[in-house]
């Protein structure tokens, strides 16, 4: 895991130590450089597999260091004899054992244990033909010198960032984090920050920058001499869970099977996730929360190392019992045997955390304070990896949106023509609170996007826009609201929406970032391509059973106490934190908005947006 960046086209040493600078923080055991005339890739490094020397990046083929400084911890390199290969990577690969051996089988040599040189030798050998082979999260950056040629590749899922931008030369800039290649004077993308506004984060591949573009999940960009082009790797169906398609397909192979058969499927891949996502060389955590996936997780991974073996839980406890699981998540560790540790959150480590928090938001987000704080406590424990629970919601329909997005679109259907009428009489009852999103969607077309939003939105499209105008200075372009992929069922729908909208956007980044924050890598298993393959072929009756009760029949042991938790995470009282701590900037929000800021995280968004819109107005 690191944090990466570089240059296709042209070698800027001051944009390198702007970076190495900037992604410090994703990569504290090691820096590294290497450029030629026509490109530069720089890497901080947080190491994971390889310790030793063989695992330094950015990684060459058939090179070795040629020069040290600091004992290991910086070093930096020149080729003019043009390597097949160059690359910097972020990520893990979890089958990268399999894949040497096979490679080793065909005559390939390898120089050390690094996944990183796994990848390096496949994507030479193969190209993009061979990224289907990686089972794991990924972004990279390969450049060949012999043919002037730069690849940026990114996961099928987004597990991992790569944010680039194009320059007036015709060359590219790259890194892992947006905010190292934004720049004060950046036009602001009015379209981006309002869709922040209607839905806690931006879309890919936009960023608050119009300059500043992320390689959208499942993607690669080409660049050759000033050219470039962005397309698409992996199968666009992985964006969902079985499209109508897919259905189609599942049936005539034998589907749907018996609940019997697919909770044993769903067992079988959840303990292959679990296994692949605990290949590592320094001790793996656990975030533990009070409900059915991080304990799933946890279960599984027992039972893959039996009872003698260690296991690090962590946790996020707060005074307020309403949001308070930690009595639920230490009873969990001691059941498992693990060794639990707690961070009893008061408001004023709130006050002390959450400077650095704010200034760590990379993108516009709304959320993220909880892994934040759940991170800096594996961290400050000595963990450099942990597991996380992310995903079990979108894949098994855990969210309540599961359940209100079908009862806003059958209300929409059952009204008819009285819709106008009964739209009219919500928006004279709510007024300028939130509930005017219900007028709003009786008024529209009732598409999938539409009820999404009726759910998980923040402002109004109207209000969006005026908010991304008085901030952004400039008219938003009107949002489109289509969704072009054909569901076979509601719930299939919401979890396509739930996976590429709010999990993708806002989930994963956020995981990201406020890991790597402090220098800790995220897996997510869950968030596998494999799993999911493996998974599409349970009957969508059988997946999403209320209380997500496959998974707790798949797992078997789940204790009496966790089963059927309603979902709440590492929760904490942070709308009231911030409005006691942050008053003058809610005041201040108030103020400047132009539409009205009823509530808490409305006000919140206002903060955020203000904070990220500094780094790019001059």
């Amino acid at each position: 895991m690191c944090g990466i960046a570089g240059q296709f086209g042209k070698v800027d040493q001051a944009f390198a130590a702007h970076a190495l600078r900037m992604l410090g923080h994703r990569g504290p055991d090691a820096t590294g450089l290497w450029s030629s005339r026509k490109a530069l890739l720089v890497n901080a490094r947080l190491v994971i597999i390889e310790a030793g020397g063989a695992g330094h990046q950015p990684m060459a083929l058939g090179r070795t260091v040629e020069a040290s400084h600091g004992e290991g911890k910086f070093w930096e390199s020149t080729d003019s004899e043009a390597p097949g290969g160059v690359i910097v990577f972020n990520g893990e690969i979890y089958n990268h054992r399999e894949l040497r051996r096979e490679l080793e089988g065909e005559g390939v040599f390898f120089r050390g244990g690094s996944d990183t040189e796994l990848i390096l030798k496949l994507f030479a050998r193969e190209g993009i033909e061979g990224l289907p082979r990686l089972a794991g999260m990924f972004a990279f950056a390969f450049w060949n010198e012999a043919s002037e040629t730069g690849f940026l590749v990114r996961d099928p899922l987004g597990i991992k960032p790569l944010y680039y931008r194009g320059e007036s030369d015709g060359s590219i800039s790259f890194a892992s984090e947006a905010k190292v290649l934004q720049r004060r004077g950046d036009t602001v993308d009015a379209g981006a920050l309002r869709d922040f506004f209607l839905w806690g984060s931006i879309n890919e591949p936009a960023t608050l920058s119009a300059e500043v573009r992320l390689l959208p999940a499942g993607h690669y960009l080409c660049w050759e001499r000033g050219e470039v082009c962005v397309r698409r790797w992996a199968p666009e169906a992985l964006d969902g869970l079985m499209t109508a398609e897919r259905l189609r397909l599942a049936v005539q192979s034998g589907n749907p099977r018996s609940y019997e058969e697919s909770v044993t499927l769903l067992r079988e891949a959840l303990k292959e996730t679990v296994s692949r996502h605990m290949v590592s060389d320094v001790p793996i955590g656990f975030f533990l929360s009070g409900g059915s996936d991080s304990t799933a997780l946890l279960s599984m991974a027992r039972s893959i190392l039996g009872p003698g073996e260690d296991l690090r839980t962590f946790s996020i406890a707060v005074d307020d019992p309403m949001l308070d699981e930690s009595v639920s998540a230490a009873r969990t560790a001691r059941h498992f045997g693990a060794q639990h540790t707690e961070w009893r959150i008061s408001s004023v480590e709130f006050e002390e955390e959450f400077p650095a928090y704010l200034a760590s938001i990379d993108q516009p987000s709304i959320d993220g304070f909880n892994t934040w704080c759940a991170s800096r406590l594996a961290a400050r424990e000595g963990i450099k990896v942990v597991l996380s629970g992310l995903g079990g919601d979108e894949i098994f329909g855990g969210y309540p949106s599961f359940r209100r997005m079908r009862q806003l679109r059958r209300l929409q259907r059952a009204a008819g023509v009285m819709r106008p009428p009964l739209a009219a009489l919500i928006a004279a009852v709510a007024g300028k609170t939130p509930l005017s999103r219900l007028a709003d969607y009786l008024r529209g077309g009732g598409g999938w996007l539409e009820t999404y939003h009726t759910q998980r939105g923040i402002f109004r499209p109207s209000e969006a826009a005026m908010l991304a105008e008085k901030l952004g200075g400039t008219p938003p372009p009107n949002p489109d609201w289509r969704t072009p992929v054909p569901f076979p069922s509601d719930m299939n729908a919401i979890s396509f929406l739930e996976i590429s909208r709010y999990m993708r956007n806002q989930l994963l980044r956020d995981s990201d970032v406020f890991s790597m924050a402090h220098g800790l890598e995220l897996r997510v298993p869950f968030v596998d391509v494999r799993f999911l393959s493996r998974i599409e072929q349970i009957p969508q009756e059988h997946r999403f059973l209320p209380k997500k009760k496959i998974l707790t029949d798949a797992v078997g042991n789940l204790p009496d106490w966790v089963r059927g938790q309603p979902k709440r995470g590492f929760s904490m009282p942070f709308h009231q934190w911030i409005q006691k701590s942050l008053a003058d900037r809610m005041k201040h929000a108030d103020a400047l908005s132009p539409v009205p800021l009823c509530t808490w995280y409305r006000r919140w968004a206002v903060v955020v947006a203000e904070e990220c819109l500094k780094r790019i107005k001059n």
